[in-house]
């Protein structure tokens, strides 16, 4: 997730090179958003997936390694 925050801010991976970030950032324009919305829909929802599951699969392990809270 840092390399797709970093590609769009445009600190990451250059642009010939496919990642969510450049994705996201390159659909920026009001003209994109509103008639061409296939361009930043599924990596917006991708990153949002991942992120939700990364925090899922932490809360998770935390609940189950968790000493203090033995049943």
């Amino acid at each position: 997730m840092d390399e797709a925050a970093l590609s769009f801010l445009g600190l990451g991976v250059q642009p010939p090179e496919a990642s969510w970030g450049n994705m996201l950032s390159s659909a920026q324009s009001i003209k994109i958003l509103t008639s061409q919305p296939w361009l930043w829909i599924a990596p917006g929802i991708l990153t949002l997936l991942t992120v939700l599951s990364i925090n899922y699969i932490g809360d998770a392990l935390r609940d189950a390694l968790d000493p203090r809270n033995a049943k």
